[in-house]
């Protein structure tokens, strides 16, 4: 904390304090979804999308994205653990290798597993809001986009700024988050640049669960001209934790060391109906493993994976409607002591069209063709049909296939407690949605149904034994049909003037289901897929007081397929947020539940952690 009080002291000769406003006071009509090609109003979307805005991430009971995530109405966020040292996220009943992460477009695809998908190089401050896609994404981003997708988008202020965020609690808990902004005039245009680092730490809320991880992202930015901008990315995060109950329960002293490396350029040109944006991305990820922490010869896996890409997105729009156009090439490769040295390679097909008919109807298709040098090509069509009923109402439905070949860790992973299984093959899935959206004077309310057919889907199980904790090994395995169907609702009330002192600002409750036809062996354990939510109900309310206190609290109810329901109270309370200077304390499990949301790690109790805000604009 002293360190980031001078820091502090230091820039107030450069920077002059003053309130900010909130940046998110937006409707979301206003915000347009790029999904890297056609750009729609989020109002005319025709897809069930979730939208995280800066001020939710902002005042949520959570220190990071997984546990933001985990408030998401049909997001499945399984932790190892508090702060999202490790989480997976679903969605609709997938499971981690199934929800595609992407970075303002640009996807977080890792060859090894999906477990590492979550290793985002970017501080929670330094997110300027989420969008989350429920349902096939594959025609849109690929194959890895199967259940769904979840885009974290940045922003280059044109202004300078510089937020600095220390904390501490429970646990030995700590951690501190420096977000700048200081854009640069030159002769040729303003170049805006934002700097952001974080580190958080904690002695463990149980045996064996402490972790370090430090997170630094720099972004840039020039217009060169109206018609052309340049981008440009580069992050780093490292994450070292105890990973007691993370993949089983045979070894509590097991131990992980992640590095993940982003760096990415893009060229962006843009003249009238055209639109034609060009970028290059590397990803490399390093992943220590040990099954005895303070014993690397009993048993230590590493692992090193590079992935490549090169991409063209483009549209045009003409008296027809907006087409869609691109390609994209991607090398995947990793060398490990386990999984040993291996590639593949893929090219994919994009093009899409997109009409609006008879003034209150529009239609969107196309299809994704990719090329895998390990199974040839596939193609992903989808289709999507709205109704503007009137300027509150839309009717909507769509369909999508999608696809996902197993990750290396699928094929090819052993260990005293799993056992490889070289022969699988891809999972395929056939998914429709029909759903309604109503928007009106502050009330936002939405019903969907989906219903996903899935064949070869890829789940990890292993036999019963009388022996605890269970010696027989996890194997993955296809099963052959799965139909996963279900219901999301969701109503969000902002309340109009209150009193004068005590504010009801908004109203959150949302209800999904999710029921599949998957039946297993008595006593057979699996590890992801009878473990997804079939019953999830959130609520929240926001209240403001005295105009310097704000107070968030959020309630959940999670039942899952093979496991007891537990329910969780979280509570924020902010002071003088947007100010200069400002205070915030959370408390997460308020009701001391009982309850296990991944792997064998027992979550932690009610736990409390407090900090301090400083915001400095020029």
């Amino acid at each position: 904390m002293k360190k980031c009080l001078l820091i502090s002291a230091l820039t107030l000769s450069i920077f002059s304090a003053k309130a900010n406003q909130d940046s998110v006071t937006v409707e979301l009509g206003e915000v347009v979804i790029s999904e890297n090609r056609i750009e729609i109003p989020f109002n005319k979307t025709s897809r069930n999308i979730s939208i995280i805005s800066r001020k939710d991430i902002e005042t949520t009971p959570a220190r990071s994205l997984q546990e933001v995530l985990a408030f998401t109405p049909g997001v499945d966020v399984r932790q190892r653990g508090v702060t999202g040292v490790q989480g997976d996220i679903g969605i609709r009943g997938g499971g981690f290798e199934q929800t595609l992460m992407l970075i303002n477009g640009i996807k977080m695809t890792d060859p090894q597993t999906g477990h590492h998908i979550m290793n985002i190089p970017i501080p929670l401050q330094a997110i300027q809001r989420v969008e989350v896609m429920k349902g096939p994404a594959s025609r849109i981003f690929g194959q890895n986009a199967y259940a769904g997708a979840v885009n974290i988008v940045t922003t280059l202020p044109e202004t300078a700024s510089l937020n600095i965020q220390n904390y501490g609690g429970d646990f030995g808990m700590k951690g501190a988050s420096i977000v700048s902004s200081l854009p640069v005039k030159l002769p040729f245009g303003l170049y805006k640049q934002t700097l952001s680092v974080s580190h958080d730490a904690s002695n463990g809320h149980w045996y064996n669960s402490d972790y370090k991880v430090n997170n630094v992202f720099y972004e840039g930015g020039l217009d060169i001209n109206d018609q052309h901008e340049i981008r440009t990315m580069i992050g780093y995060t490292e994450r070292d934790f105890g990973a007691n109950g993370f993949y089983t329960n045979s070894f509590p002293d097991q131990w992980e060391s992640i590095q993940t490396f982003l760096a990415s350029l893009s060229h962006t040109f843009e003249k009238k109906q055209l639109y034609i944006q060009t970028r290059a991305y590397w990803r490399k990820n390093d992943d220590e493993f040990r099954l005895r922490r303070n014993e690397p010869a009993f048993f230590t896996n590493l692992h090193t994976s590079h992935t490549t890409a090169l991409e063209i997105n483009s549209r045009y729009q003409s008296q027809f409607g907006t087409s869609g156009f691109g390609v994209e090439g991607r090398n995947e490769k990793i060398n490990s002591t386990n999984l040993g040295n291996r590639q593949r390679t893929f090219l994919g097909v994009f093009a899409e069209h997109r009409i609006e008919f008879w003034e209150d109807f529009d239609f969107r298709a196309g299809v994704y063709s990719n090329y895998y040098d390990e199974y040839g090509w596939k193609h992903f069509p989808g289709a999507e049909l709205g109704y503007q009923i009137n300027n509150s109402s839309r009717l909507y439905t769509n369909y999508g296939a999608s696809y996902r070949i197993p990750s290396f860790t699928d094929l090819y992973y052993q260990d005293p407690s799993n056992l490889a299984n070289p022969n699988l093959v891809p999972e395929e899935a056939q998914s429709f949605e029909i759903g309604y959206k109503f928007q009106k004077n502050g009330l936002r309310a939405e019903l969907v149904y989906f219903n996903r057919y899935s064949k070869n889907l890829i789940d990890w199980y292993r036999e019963p034994s009388t022996v605890s904790p269970n010696p027989n090994r996890w194997t993955p395995r296809n099963i052959s049909e799965v139909t996963f169907q279900g219901i999301e609702t969701g109503i969000q009330y902002a309340f109009g003037a209150s009193s004068k002192n005590i504010k009801l600002k908004e109203a959150t409750l949302s209800y999904n289901f999710i029921d599949a036809n998957l039946m297993q062996n008595s006593g057979v354990e699996s590890r992801n897929t009878l473990s997804a939510l079939r019953h999830q109900l959130i609520g929240g309310i926001k209240t403001e007081w005295f105009n310097d206190f704000e107070m968030n609290v959020k309630a959940r109810y999670l039942e899952r397929m093979a496991l007891d329901p537990y329910f969780l109270l979280d509570v924020r309370v902010d002071y003088k947020r947007l100010k200069t200077f400002g205070l915030f304390a959370e408390a997460s499990n308020v009701t001391n539940s009982d309850y296990i949301e991944a792997g064998f790690v027992q979550m932690p109790g009610r736990w409390f952690r407090a900090g301090i805000n400083l915001n400095l604009v020029r």
